[in-house]
């Protein structure tokens, strides 16, 4: 049994405002002590609203929990002391010092999904076409597949060059 299946998520409190400085420390960590296999992801959930400003509507993304970051880890001493030292954590949720896992139940609200439930038709190397968004109505060649994040990386020319663009799963069908 691979370490990274032991994950499950966590919640650490922040400072409010400091969700995504947290957030970018904990990666640069990750990063610097090869704790990737550990330290799975760090998000920051957001929510998509519409602000009405001088008359003007304009949609802007806010924070679903201020005060609070998700982590999918490996919970042991190392991961432990890597995310409760982080500037602006303030700790675990969980009672006392002891850090409690997300049930299923708790993380269908966030969007989040265990891997093995998402059944995807298209894998790396197959050319898909955009069918919402931005990017609508251009093909791609898959390059990577994110099931955590329900993601696809496809490249795209943009200016005479290959350019990485990720898009939804919801945003794409095989040719």
């Amino acid at each position: 049994m691979s370490e990274a299946s032991e994950a499950k998520w966590y919640v650490a409190h922040t400072y409010s405002g400091y969700e995504n400085k947290v957030k970018a420390n904990i990666e640069k960590t990750i990063e610097n002590r090869h704790l990737e296999d550990q330290i799975l992801e760090v998000r920051v959930p957001l929510l998509e609203s519409t602000e009405v400003r001088n008359g003007t509507e304009k949609s802007v993304q806010k924070k679903r929990f201020p005060g609070y970051v998700l982590l999918n880890m490996v919970m042991n001493d190392d991961t432990w002391y890597v995310v409760r030292n982080t500037r602006g954590v303030t700790g675990f949720v969980g009672p006392g010092s002891k850090p409690v896992p997300l049930t299923d139940e708790e993380m269908i609200p966030l969007g989040i999904q265990k891997e093995e439930e998402i059944e995807v038709g298209f894998g790396e190397g197959d050319t898909v076409i955009v069918t919402g968004g931005a990017w609508k109505d251009t093909t791609g060649v898959v390059s990577a597949i994110n099931k955590q994040k329900q993601t696809v990386t496809i490249y795209v020319e943009l200016f005479g060059r290959d350019t990485p663009v990720e898009i939804s799963f919801s945003e794409i069908k095989k040719m």
